[in-house]
C-alpha cells in the first residue's frame, strides 16, 4: 500500500497572489504529490498551504517550493504580524499513512540536506526530527526572528543543521521538520453558555484549570511557593481546548485541537467530553472536523464503536467510517462526505478510471472487448478477492449468530484478516492491468541507436519482472485465504457451509489462473536463475492450494 507524507510549509509571503501562485505552482506540477489547500494571510504576510503525496514526490515538490520562494521573496523588506526567518519560514512533514514516524525524519532530513547544500539557505531540524533537545521547540529556534539571525548565526550554539552558518539576506533561513497531525475537532452541547461549554473544556484538556480553594470558581486561587498559579491537570494529553458560543448553530462548542492522535485519539476525546457533559447535566448532540483527517483517524474510531457493541470490526471501511459519523455525530450540524473531508479519499479522486470503480456488468464489457487488458491476471485477482469476500462473509455471520455473542470476537478477528487479503486482491486486480501497460510502453520506446536498444531492453526486463511478480502476489494472497475459509468450514455458521464451499473454488481459481500468468510472463524474461527461482515457487503454491482446497472441501460437502 501505497506510503503517504503531508506537508504543510509556511511562506512569508501573503498578499501578492502572483508570487504565492508561482510557488504553488511547482508544487502542482510534480507528479505522485496532490495539492490540497492555499490559505494566504494578509495581515500575517504568509501562506500556509497544504499538499499531500508519495514520500519522493513530497521531498521533491517541497524543495522546488523553498528555491521558488527563495528566487521571488525578499525577507529584507518582509514585514507581518507572525514570527518568521525565512521566505520559507517553516516545513513541517507529516506522517498519513503506512509510514513511520522515524521513517518521514528520513525524508525531513533529505530535504534539509538538498535545502542547505544546493541553495545556500541555512536549516534547522525541529519537532520528531531535532538533532538536539533545545532545537525541538519552533518558538526556540525561531526566537529574534529574521531581524536576529545574522547575529544568531554567529553563535556556535546555533550552528545550522544542514547548510553554511552564513546569513543569506534574501532567503533568511527555513525550519523542517516532522510533527504528528494536528486534528481541529468541535464538541456539540445541548446549550448556549460558554461558561459551562469552558467547564468540559478544562476537565478534558492537559493544561486543565487552575486550582482554587473551596468554591472551584470563586474560591481562592492557590499559588506554589514562587507565587504561580497551581493548575490541576484535565483528563487528556496532547488536548488543547476552550470553551465558545457558535451564533450560526445557536449552541455552545467545546473546540479542541488533538496535537497526538496516537495517544489521543479522536474517539477518546469524544468520549470524555461526553462524560464531562454528562456530569455536568449536559448532552453531547454531535461533533464537527475542521479540516481534513486521515483515514485511520475515522477507521479507529469506526472500531471503537463497533467494539462496544461486541460488533464485527471486519466489515468494508466504508461501513466502518459510517459507523464512525453516526456514532461521533459528524453530520449533526451539516452533511458529512468522507469522501471531502479523508485525506486519502481526495488523493484517489484523481480522475483515473480504476477497474475496482466499475459497475460488475462495466468491469465484464470491459474485459469483453478487444483490448487485451484487463485479462486473465486481472480476472484470477478479482476471483480470489470475491472467494475470500464469501470467508469473510461467513465470520461475520458467525459473529452475529444468536446464541454465539461470547465468540463475536474470535469470528471478529478471522473477519478482519478477510478484509485485509480482499483490500489487497481488489489492488492487484488493477495493479496486473497496470504491469501489462508498463511492458507495452517498454515496447514502444525507441531502438534507432545502440543506446537506445540498450535502454528499451532494460525496461522490457524491469517492466517483465513486475510482471511475473504481480500474478505472484496473487497466488500468495489467494493462498493466505484458505486459513480463513477453512476455520469457517470447520467452525463457521453451518447454514452458510456452501458460501465457505464457494469461495474455497474461486481461490482455487484465482491461484491457478495467476499461475497461468506467472508461467507464460517468464518466457519474456532471460534471466534463467529469477525464471526458475520463481517457479519452482509457484508450482509449489499451486500444489498446495490443490490439496488443502480438496480438504476444505471434503469438510463443505461431509456437512451438507
Amino acid at each position: 500500500m501505497k506510503q503517504l507524507i503531508e506537508c504543510v510549509p509556511n511562506f512569508s509571503e501573503g498578499r501578492d497572489m502572483y508570487v504565492i501562485e508561482k510557488i504553488t505552482d511547482e508544487i502542482k506540477n510534480v507528479e505522485g504529490v496532490k495539492l490540497l489547500d492555499i490559505d494566504p494571510g494578509k495581515a500575517t504576510n504568509r501562506t500556509v498551504v497544504t499538499f499531500v503525496g508519495e514520500p519522493d514526490a513530497v521531498v521533491d515538490a517541497a524543495y522546488k517550493a523553498i528555491k521558488k520562494a527563495a528566487e521571488l521573496i525578499d525577507m529584507s523588506k518582509h514585514s507581518g504580524e507572525h514570527p518568521r526567518m525565512g521566505a520559507t519560514d517553516v516545513c513541517p512533514f507529516i506522517p498519513i499513512s503506512n509510514i513511520t514516524m522515524e521513517e518521514t525524519v528520513e525524508y525531513a532530513k533529505k530535504l534539509a540536506s538538498r535545502v542547505g547544500e544546493t541553495l545556500g539557505i541555512p536549516v534547522y531540524l525541529y519537532e520528531e526530527a531535532a538533532t538536539t533537545p533545545e532545537r525541538k521547540n519552533l518558538a526556540t529556534i525561531r526566537a529574534g526572528e529574521y531581524e536576529g539571525l545574522e547575529k544568531k548565526l554567529q553563535n556556535p550554539d546555533w550552528k545550522p543543521d544542514y547548510g553554511e552558518a552564513q546569513f543569506n539576506k534574501h532567503a533568511g533561513a527555513t525550519v523542517i521538520g516532522v510533527r504528528d497531525f494536528l486534528v481541529a475537532y468541535n464538541i456539540n452541547l445541548n446549550t448556549s453558555s460558554t461558561r459551562r461549554a469552558n467547564s468540559v473544556a478544562f476537565d478534558i484538556r492537559e493544561k486543565g484549570r487552575i486550582k482554587r480553594e473551596g468554591d472551584p470558581i470563586n474560591g481562592k486561587i492557590v499559588r506554589d511557593e514562587n507565587g504561580n498559579p497551581i493548575r490541576v491537570p484535565g483528563s487528556l494529553k496532547y488536548v488543547k481546548a476552550i470553551g465558545w458560543y457558535i451564533e450560526e448553530y445557536g449552541i455552545a462548542q467545546v473546540s479542541m485541537n488533538l496535537t497526538n492522535i496516537n495517544e489521543t485519539p479522536l474517539h477518546i476525546a469524544f468520549e470524555e467530553a461526553n462524560k464531562s457533559a454528562t456530569r455536568r447535566g449536559m448532552r453531547v448532540t454531535g461533533s464537527e472536523l475542521i479540516g481534513l483527517v486521515p483515514k485511520k483517524v475515522m477507521i479507529d474510531a469506526g472500531k471503537y464503536f463497533l467494539k462496544k457493541q461486541n460488533r464485527s470490526t471486519g466489515i468494508p471501511e466504508e461501513d466502518i467510517i459510517f459507523i464512525a459519523v453516526k456514532s461521533l455525530g459528524l453530520d449533526d450540524l451539516k452533511p458529512f462526505d468522507p469522501k471531502k473531508k479523508i485525506i486519502e479519499y481526495l488523493l484517489d479522486d484523481n480522475g483515473h478510471k480504476n477497474l475496482m470503480n466499475l459497475t460488475i456488468k462495466d468491469f465484464a464489457d470491459e474485459t469483453s472487448r478487444e483490448s487485451p487488458a484487463p485479462g486473465g491476471g486481472s480476472i484470477a485477482a478479482y476471483s480470489g478477492a470475491l472467494g475470500v469476500s464469501l470467508g469473510t462473509m461467513v465470520a461475520n455471520l458467525s459473529a452475529h449468530k444468536r446464541g454465539w455473542d461470547a465468540r463475536w470476537k474470535e469470528f471478529s478477528d478471522w473477519a478482519e484478516k478477510g478484509q485485509a487479503i480482499k483490500d489487497k486482491l481488489l489492488f492487484l486486480v488493477d495493479e496486473d492491468t497496470n504491469a501489462f501497460n508498463k511492458i507495452i510502453d517498454a515496447i514502444r520506446l525507441p531502438k534507432g541507436t545502440d543506446e537506445e536498444k540498450s535502454i528499451r531492453k532494460n525496461a522490457m526486463n524491469e517492466a517483465t519482472k513486475y510482471a511475473i511478480m504481480v500474478p505472484y502476489d496473487v497466488m500468495k494472497t489467494s493462498y493466505e485465504a484458505l486459513d480463513i475459509l477453512e476455520y469457517m468450514a470447520q467452525e463457521g455458521n453451518s447454514n452458510s457451509i456452501s458460501d465457505a464451499g464457494v469461495g474455497v473454488l474461486a481461490i482455487k481459481t484465482a491461484v491457478e489462473g495467476a499461475f497461468m500468468n506467472v508461467k507464460i510472463n517468464c518466457k519474456g524474461l532471460d534471466d534463467e536463475e529469477i525464471v526458475k527461482n520463481i517457479m519452482d515457487k509457484a508450482d509449489k503454491l499451486l500444489k498446495d492450494t490443490n490439496s488443502r482446497s480438496k480438504i476444505i472441501l471434503d469438510i463443505v460437502y461431509a456437512k451438507m
